[in-house]
């Protein structure tokens, strides 16, 4: 990723006020029309860290470059803030779901185009190393795997090291800390354990239960291909949002079956059951698929407990925490979705559990 800013407007008096803005900062870079700057991006594209784009232009305008980019594969690394005067809903709409990072409508505070420059420049740099790193990491844990195919032991250590990379990225590319994937774990492995004294028939041996606990920190892998706009929005979803949002479950079994080879079978199994079923619920109004009962595999039922828990005494970007009781009665009243009645039970059996293990992770944060 460069350090150069492309503005492109017809408007020359729109691209000096944004280049005396920026330049100080960053070197400038200008086109009048889509077609320049389609030509600078073919030549120079891994010069430029954010592109500054008008939508309504001569020749080629803002949509034709945009499309040109998403074909070429150049929107995952170099973000577009739309800068325009058109006030419809449906244009805003539109462009995000091209994949812009931001829309800015004319007029505009010089100012505020700075500060957001900088915001998503430095978020993209952040994540593109972060991805940087993950598939470098990626390639050399199937490397490692070939090498040590009949190393029983090393094999499960290589299996941990995956989602343990996986998950970390997760909480990066979310930007939460580290304690959201350790909580799910923890409560993963409170609950499984009570199903597994009380309810023999599930066959959750020790090391079933050691398998979906480490897979739980998968659960949301997905996410890393959700949007900036969408996914660290500090309000609430609209419709369309939460529907794109909802992709995650899909898109994140999709990451997994790409690593297949790279780690145990089970592993495999679990952790892709777990990512993709996670939003599932007892009477079939979950998500992706509607499955109902005991079709939703039992990893994904005791991490969707967990999950749906820790997001509730937990604060986020969006919310605050609600208390532990009220959140209780939330998940048992089926108020977050219906779940197994036999892992309600467990529930009611592990509330202390489950609120001990929230209050010392709440003691380490204010620590």
């Amino acid at each position: 990723m460069g350090e150069k800013i492309l503005i492109v407007d017809d408007i020359e008096l729109n691209r000096e006020i944004l280049a005396v803005a920026l330049g100080d900062t960053y070197p400038v870079l200008e086109a009048g029309n889509g077609n320049q700057a389609i030509e600078i991006l073919r030549e120079h594209s891994e010069d430029i860290a954010a592109i500054l784009l008008d939508l309504i232009m001569p020749e080629k305008d803002g949509y034709a470059v945009l499309q040109f980019m998403k074909e070429s594969e150049l929107l995952e690394s170099i973000p577009v803030l739309v800068i325009s005067a058109e006030s419809k809903t449906e244009v805003e709409r539109e462009c995000l779901e091209l994949g812009v990072s931001e829309f800015i409508r004319k007029p505009f505070d010089s100012v505020t185009v700075r500060s957001r420059v900088k915001n998503i420049v430095d978020l993209f740099k952040y994540k593109n190393r972060l991805e940087e790193k993950v598939r470098i990491q990626t390639d050399n844990l199937k490397r490692q795997n070939k090498l040590l195919e009949q190393q029983t032991i090393k094999i499960k250590e290589n299996n941990e090291n995956i989602i343990d990379v996986l998950g970390t990225v997760v909480e990066y590319r979310n930007l939460e800390s580290g304690e959201h994937i350790k909580r799910v774990k923890g409560f993963t492995r409170i609950l499984a354990e009570c199903a597994a004294q009380k309810y023999p028939e599930y066959s959750l041996t020790p090391e079933k239960i050691d398998i979906i606990v480490a897979a739980s920190a998968l659960h949301d892998i997905g996410k890393i291909t959700i949007r900036d706009s969408v996914l660290l929005k500090p309000g609430r979803l609209d419709k369309d949002e939460f529907e794109y949002m909802k992709s995650h479950t899909v898109k994140g079994c999709d990451i997994l079956e790409q690593i297949d080879g790279a780690w145990d079978d089970e592993y495999a199994k679990v952790s892709r059951a777990i990512c993709r079923y996670h939003h599932e619920r007892y009477d079939g109004k979950g998500y992706p698929d509607g499955l109902i009962g005991e079709k939703i595999p039992l990893e994904a039922q005791l991490v969707s407990v967990a999950d749906v828990y820790d997001a509730l005494v937990s604060e986020r970007i969006y919310k605050d925490a609600i208390e532990k009781e009220k959140a209780y009665h939330m998940i048992l009243m089926g108020e977050c979705g219906v779940f197994s009645p036999k892992l309600m039970e467990c529930f009611r059996e592990s509330k202390e559990e489950f609120e001990a293990l929230a209050r010392k992770y709440e003691m380490i944060h204010e620590e």
